[in-house]
């Protein structure tokens, strides 16, 4: 499904999807409430001390003295009205040099300013140890008076500040506890169902969590057990019938010692047909076990691949190794064997007697490649080769079982690895193996 340019930036977890709808609905409820504390509670107390300084601004000119032009003698007259701690008249030189051009102008306030005070003025707030108001009253427009807001600092962090930052902190924080406990449960249900598909089968989940994921996690317990019970029971089927079948092939073999030697080529189709038969047995019992019979250790794949060339040297044709230095990984010695083991049989048998196998480093483990010069499969049925009792096409022949590659197919899933069938330009199959340098 092709995602919307939006939908590209939010997060795919469930998790990181919880934590941003929570955070996203704290801070819209964070700014709600910013902004009706300061409607209904900041703005009416900035404008009742506007009301309050425009009170004592029309005291001060109570004799109707209008100033057009700067003169000291009647701002030294208005200082004289007030007192050093309440208010303080200055010209526009003085104020300049008091500070007035670091004060910040409010279009709100000096609008309301300039319906108390009967004309226009302007009102500017400054920082210093204290807050200050700056008003330039209609009645004299050249002069600035100066009053200072005692027990008011915006520097300091007021009691909203404090209390919205406190608030916001504890709901992200419990946001995401929530989040995590939410999806705790899951992330451990996604481990189990990944091993339960690699064919392991781990201990019950706890049911935790809330009501639906209690549930779902029992539901999970019981699928998981009665899996678990049916490859047990297959792989009990299966060992009493390759069991049951080993029986009377080895009669057969007896008996066909007894023939005469005029019968020698029956003989000899008798013996072939029976080692056919133990082989696609084995692999049977091979595919039903899952190598699960010893732990996965710190191993060297040079010295498997080397093992596995002693061993065929007896075959007709041709093995080249090109081994490069590899770190060790572990891995189960005994299945990785019977992954080189199969994919060099498929090369002798689907091949013209030329093998070769390599090896080198990769970022995150070891790669072996083993290659043959036959005539190479469908690139449309490669996929199906790794599905038990499917067998290459016609051009590679069908002989086996077709247990061979899904056997290989398994092992290499169970150590977290991949493998890839690919045709080569030249001609042939090439197969190559990738496992990990940690034991995930």
């Amino acid at each position: 499904m092709k995602l919307k340019w939006w939908q590209r930036f939010l997060p795919r977890n469930s998790f990181s999807q919880t934590v941003l709808l929570i955070g996203s609905l704290l801070l819209i409820n964070q700014l709600v409430s910013y902004l009706s504390v300061t409607v209904y509670f900041i703005k009416p107390s900035y404008e009742q001390i506007n009301q309050l300084i425009a009170r004592q601004i029309n005291l001060l000119f109570i004799d109707g003295v209008v100033i057009t032009r700067e003169n000291l003698t009647v701002v030294d007259a208005l200082n004289a009205k007030v007192r050093d701690d309440e208010m303080k008249v200055y010209n526009q030189q003085n104020a300049i040099a008091a500070g007035l051009e670091s004060a910040t102008y409010y279009g709100f306030l000096s609008e309301q300013m300039s319906e108390y005070l009967g004309g226009e003025a302007e009102v500017r707030f400054s920082q210093g140890k204290q807050l200050q108001v700056w008003i330039r009253p209609p009645q004299a427009p050249t002069l600035w008076i100066k009053v200072p807001l005692t027990g008011l600092n915006e520097n300091d962090l007021s009691p909203l500040t404090l209390y919205l930052l406190v608030i916001g902190a504890l709901s992200v924080a419990g946001g995401w506890w929530f989040a995590r406990r939410l999806n705790r449960p899951l992330k451990r249900l996604q481990r189990a169902a990944f091993s339960v598909s690699k064919g392991e089968f781990p201990e019950p989940l706890p049911l935790s969590g809330s009501s639906e994921i209690v549930e779902v996690t029992h539901a999970f317990n019981q699928m998981s057990h009665s899996m678990k019970q049916l490859e047990q029971d297959r792989a009990l089927l299966m060992a009493g019938i390759s069991h049951d079948l080993r029986t009377p092939l080895t009669r057969i073999r007896l008996a066909s010692e007894m023939m005469v030697d005029e019968d020698q080529y029956l003989k000899d189709g008798i013996v072939t047909d029976i080692e056919d038969m133990d082989d696609i047995i084995n692999q049977f019992i091979a595919y039903v076990r899952h190598d699960q019979e010893s732990a996965r250790e710190l191993n060297d794949i040079n010295r498997l691949i080397q093992e596995i060339n002693q061993q065929e040297m007896h075959r007709e044709g041709n093995i080249e190794l090109n081994l490069q230095d590899c770190p060790l990984v572990p891995f189960q010695s005994v299945a990785i064997k019977r992954v080189l083991s199969n994919l060099v049989e498929n090369g002798f048998r689907y091949g013209n007697g030329l093998i070769k196998i390599s090896s080198y480093q990769t970022a995150k483990g070891v790669s072996f490649i083993i290659e043959d010069n036959g005539p190479g499969i469908n690139e449309a049925e490669i996929e199906k080769l790794f599905q038990p009792f499917t067998q290459g096409d016609s051009a590679r022949g069908s002989v086996g079982s077709g247990l061979g590659l899904a056997i290989v197919k398994r092992i290499i899933d169970r150590h977290h690895g991949k493998i890839e069938l690919k045709n080569r330009p030249e001609g042939g199959l090439r197969a190559q193996v990738w496992l990990p340098i940690e034991n995930q």
